[in-house]
């Protein structure tokens, strides 16, 4: 049963990285599509375009402190804690980048055709932006909670 807990443990120490990235590397793709398919119907403003499509790639950023917030010796007794909050900040990472990237996917279609509304449109994709925030937040509160 020790045996568990400390694979528990183990995944828990690795998960935010790796589901913020899945979700970083598909919310980036997400909105870097759109970005290519605006850049054939304007005459200029590619680099916003561009920079937004970059926006869901702070999840692994956050991933990665939070992994780094983890780091112990992983034994039985914090492994089922390490596996708690390293998977669901993880997915909440994961989620958020995805979800991020159709935000910021549809903030540059409609920009597009009425580019003054480009920073009202970006908007949405900041306040999912917010919600990893929290969840990375509450992750290293957490973990300082979580036996060495």
């Amino acid at each position: 049963m020790d045996g568990v807990l400390i694979l528990l443990g183990w995944i828990g120490l690795f998960a935010p990285t790796a589901l913020g990235a899945i979700g970083s590397i598909l919310g980036c793709a997400r909105a870097g599509q759109a970005a290519c398919g605006a850049m054939l119907d304007v005459e200029s403003g590619y680099g916003r375009f561009v920079g937004l499509s970059a926006l869901p790639s702070s999840q692994i950023i956050y991933g990665i402190v939070v992994m780094f917030s983890l780091q112990r010796t992983i034994t039985a007794e914090n492994g089922p804690g390490l596996f708690g909050i390293g998977v669901l900040c993880g997915l909440a990472l994961m989620f958020s980048a995805i979800y991020q990237g159709s935000c910021c996917a549809s903030a540059i279609n409609v920009s597009k055709h009425k580019p003054e509304i480009f920073g009202l449109s970006v908007a949405p994709a900041a306040i999912v932006e917010g919600f990893a925030v929290f969840a990375f937040i509450f992750a290293l509160v957490l973990s300082g909670n979580i036996p060495a």
